[in-house]
């Protein structure tokens, strides 16, 4: 009986908690680690065979670059610069662009997503036109921008803000619809004003809907700064991928892309820590521990 008890205790594994958190922490590393080692073989996969193709003749390198001819655009627009000017100018022109274009199309998103998930009627009056103009392409728009405000910086901020205006605007919205309204009806009880109820019931609750679609607006604000580059600019990393483009320098084309991706990702990992800020006072999730990153 003893020994059935013994052999009992071992099956059931460690029970002390700090044993418990121990192992979590470990599993955790492990998993990261595994992450970090998949996403390496990738990258050498891709590029080297990439770079093995085009040594090969497999592939032209005239029409489909390659790694090396890559990295020596790169090296070359940071020595000598670009027809336009310094390399670094491009990042930060397209760079201020996006941020200026994120930041009002945010704002506005957000504003008008309340407003209009507080007040169904004005939903009803305004929605069908919100939806026409979410419905018409973007270079359409972009064209129209650069009419009306020209070769300059303020065309390509419209136009970034526009592309994350509607990603915020809809996710802001129907987070307001999927506030609890027993919620709202008991802070009213207690007297709260409408303004009081906004602020600290329908905001906050909306507030997950809101930081999801910053993700996704963070990167529409990048394409359209350089969509609005490409349609027609003085500087920015959309008129290099054009001149590239129109010089038939592939090379130049995916050194271009490379510097917008490394951008990307870096801003997608500065949101992800702004992210855990303003969602901090919310509890953890027992599945956050397992949940996959991107």
């Amino acid at each position: 009986m003893t020994s059935m008890n013994s052999s009992v205790q071992l099956k059931s594994g460690p029970t002390d908690p700090a044993d418990v958190a121990g192992n979590a922490r470990r599993k955790a590393q492990r998993r990261k680690t595994y992450v970090l080692i998949g996403r390496l073989a990738l990258f050498l996969l891709i590029v080297g065979g990439w770079q093995l193709l085009t040594s090969w003749g497999v592939i032209d390198p005239f029409f489909f670059g390659s790694p090396t001819g890559i990295v020596a655009r790169l090296a070359d627009w940071a020595q000598k610069g670009t027809a336009y000017g310094s390399i670094w100018l491009q990042i930060w022109v397209t760079l201020e662009e996006s941020l200026l274009g994120f930041a009002v199309g945010v704002a506005g998103g957000v504003f008008f997503g309340v407003l209009l998930g507080e007040i169904p009627y004005l939903a009803d009056v305004v929605g069908p036109y919100i939806k026409v103009v979410n419905a018409l392409p973007r270079i359409v728009l972009g064209s129209v921008f650069v009419m009306w405000l020209g070769l300059g910086m303020p065309s390509k901020v419209v136009l970034a803000a526009v592309l994350v205006f509607f990603v915020v605007f809809f996710n802001a919205f129907q987070g307001v619809r999927s506030v609890d309204r027993n919620l709202i009806a008991n802070v009213r009880i207690l007297g709260a004003s409408r303004f009081q109820v906004i602020w600290h019931v329908v905001f906050p609750s909306a507030m997950t809907w809101i930081i999801a679609s910053l993700h996704v607006a963070l990167g529409f604000s990048i394409i359209g700064a350089i969509v609005g580059e490409f349609l027609g600019a003085q500087q920015g990393l959309g008129l290099v991928i054009a001149t590239a483009q129109n010089t038939f320098d592939a090379n130049g084309v995916f050194g271009a892309m490379l510097v917008i991706g490394i951008i990307a990702l870096s801003a997608e990992v500065l949101m992800g820590m702004l992210e855990k800020k303003l969602l901090s006072w919310q509890p953890p999730s027992a599945s956050d521990g397992n949940r996959p990153g991107i």
